[in-house]
């Protein structure tokens, strides 16, 4: 019993496919060949149906008597004609007509050359080497000093002007400095005032308002006046306090 088993297990394996494996490469072999035919068939139907038809043009052959004259050869090379607008008024040359000498104005007088190299061209004073001039021009420079001008007498102040206390740093209870530098010109008066250092933003108005109301004696040098720059301390400072 166990041998039969065995034996039938090795026919199934090698005897059978031996037996059957032409009968399915035949098969095999068929359908391939339809199926690449069908393929075939199916392009050249696209092509075959996807191509258009050419247009058809028709055409009615007329008889001679329809036909009309022929073109003119001695006229076919001519240019077209062009309308060119023309001017409504035909232009004329005016003619000079003379006018008499009663209507001619008398103040209407033009110079002749002679007279006008006769007249004497107007005299600049001060032109030249023997010219005088009369009134000095003094120029001012408003242009702020340096920061640093060396002098031989700094200037002091004659006027002095508190800074008014704001009301509501009064209210506040705040207290603080204000460095201001002033430019002081030549004659002893403040023309700029600049805040070098504040404790407190609402103190530098007042404080530019009251520098620009003092008054200085100029600074000296070489027996002259110079502008120069001077900074002052204003304190903001309560009696309660």
């Amino acid at each position: 019993m166990e041998q039969l088993i065995v034996q039938r297990s090795v026919d199934y394996g090698y005897t059978e496919l031996k037996r059957v494996y032409q009968k399915y490469a035949w098969r095999a072999l068929i359908i391939a060949v339809a199926f690449h035919f069908m393929g075939m068939g199916a392009y050249w139907g696209a092509v075959k149906w996807g191509e258009e038809d050419e247009p058809t043009v028709s055409t009615r052959i007329r008889r001679y008597s329809e036909l009309g004259p022929p073109p003119s050869i001695a006229n076919a090379n001519d240019a077209p004609a062009i309308a060119v607008s023309q001017a409504a008024v035909k232009p004329s040359i005016g003619i000079p007509v003379p006018v008499p000498d009663a209507e001619v104005s008398p103040e209407q007088t033009i110079a002749t050359q002679t007279e006008l190299s006769q007249q004497a061209a107007p005299v600049i004073e001060g032109a030249g080497g023997g010219g005088a001039i009369e009134k000095d021009i003094r120029i001012d420079d408003d242009s702020p000093p340096k920061d640093y001008v060396p002098v031989e007498k700094d200037p002091e102040y004659v006027k002095q002007v508190q800074p008014k206390y704001p009301e509501f740093a009064m209210r506040a209870g705040l207290e603080g400095t204000v460095w201001v530098k002033i430019w002081v010109d030549k004659e002893g008066k403040p023309k700029k005032a600049v805040i070098i250092k504040s404790d407190a933003e609402i103190f530098n108005q007042p404080s530019i308002d009251a520098a620009m109301q003092w008054v200085f004696t100029p600074a000296m040098m070489k027996n002259g006046p110079v502008a120069v720059w001077v900074s002052f301390p204003f304190r903001f400072k309560l009696l309660g306090k």
